[in-house]
């Protein structure tokens, strides 16, 4: 059924709004680099990796082809092996767990904190063996996973930590960015993040120069100088039309952050009007001090229901997920059954995204939280 032309249209994310407000700016920068000629990495690429890194509280940043190969490049860097083992969370994308299969080690999952839906870092430490080489918490829906108790888990055992930061940039735990409190930080300028370019793309940050430097060899094959290869690496480079892109966007960032905040601080509001939240409605809990809201994720019983619902009246909704990871048949061999990880699995079952973009109106807000209330 296709929405009456009298609703109000409110979709899941509205990029042709954000591009209407920056084209000047936007077309300015892909011309300078077409002027240039210059379109992998080179000084575009130099500048966003500075200017990211400094925006996360980090000392460098290595812009990469995509958030997954910044968590692949990460793992090579740390050089994880076949073997190994890697404790993270799984419910959250893919790549996260697929890069630590990628290369042959093995993905332990522990159950998520069931108000956050990051990882329980409760259950981290019963989970390490000697065995375990790293940990890489996903700091889920722009809000930061609890980070003191993960990295004095990781101290006490030598365990390296990975920001699974692609959701999260600006994000802060404690006043302290994402992705500058572990070993290595991930983000993903994916289209739909809340710094996105115009295709794939990604950065790696870290406080650890010669980390830094290897980060910088792997993603050329594993050369320096060209042609020499110390290293096996691969081609992880982020090119520079990418890079200008990301750079004009970086300078709304913060404000379009202040907005999203504020679509969400109106969410609360109308569904408490609406005497739904806590009650029927399971609203986002906001834990830490700067919660960037990639995604505004509400908790609700007979969720596909609501959502078709939603469909029918022209308001976008998506499944943060529907398979958690360790239910997915490409890791059926890693033995976990239904059950196993129930905070996990009732999210997966139960959750619903619901828009939340900068360019959101109040009136479109209100429309979403009124056809709820009526469902």
């Amino acid at each position: 059924m296709t929405p009456t032309p009298t609703t109000l249209s409110v979709p899941l994310l509205d990029l042709q709004a954000q591009y209407r407000a920056i084209r000047d700016e936007i077309h300015t920068a892909i011309g300078q680099v077409l002027e240039s000629q210059h379109f992998i990495l080179g000084p575009e690429v130099q500048a966003l990796e500075r200017e990211i890194a400094e925006y996360s509280q980090c000392r460098f940043g290595v812009g990469v082809s995509s958030g997954t190969d910044a968590l692949l490049i990460a793992l090579m860097a740390l050089d994880i092996q076949p073997g190994d083992e890697v404790i993270t969370t799984p419910y959250t994308f893919f790549a996260t767990a697929g890069v630590i299969h990628r290369l042959g080690a093995k993905p332990v999952f522990v159950d998520i904190e069931p108000d956050t839906y990051n990882i329980d870092p409760a259950l981290i430490e019963p989970a390490v063996t000697p065995k375990t080489k790293a940990i890489i918490p996903v700091h889920l829906y722009g809000q930061c996973a609890e980070m003191n108790p993960i990295l004095d888990i990781a101290r006490r055992h030598n365990l390296f930590v990975i920001e699974d930061a692609a959701q999260a940039i600006g994000a802060e735990y404690q006043g302290r960015r994402a992705g500058s409190m572990g070993t290595i930080g991930c983000f993903s300028f994916f289209p739909s993040k809340n710094l996105g370019g115009y295709g794939d793309g990604g950065m790696v940050v870290t406080q650890d120069e010669s980390l830094a430097e290897r980060l910088k060899m792997l993603r050329v094959h594993g050369s320096k100088p060209k042609y020499y290869h110390s290293l096996v690496g691969g081609n992880f480079r982020l090119d520079a039309l990418q890079a200008a892109i990301v750079r004009v966007k970086l300078r709304h960032l913060d404000e379009w952050t202040a907005a999203r905040q504020r679509n969400a601080r109106t969410y609360d509001a109308l569904f408490e009007e609406a005497g739904l939240a806590g009650t029927k409605i399971k609203l986002p809990a906001v834990k830490q001090n700067r919660h960037i809201f990639n995604q505004y994720v509400i908790q609700v019983e007979n969720r596909d229901a609501l959502m078709a619902h939603l469909k029918q009246n022209g308001i976008g909704t998506e499944i943060y997920y529907p398979v958690p990871m360790h239910l997915q048949k490409c890791f059926a061999r890693l033995g976990y059954s239904g059950g196993s990880l129930p905070v996990s699995e009732h999210a997966a079952n139960t959750t619903l995204a619901l828009p939340i973009y900068p360019e959101l109106t109040a009136e479109q807000q209100e429309m979403v939280v009124k056809r709820i209330a009526e469902w």
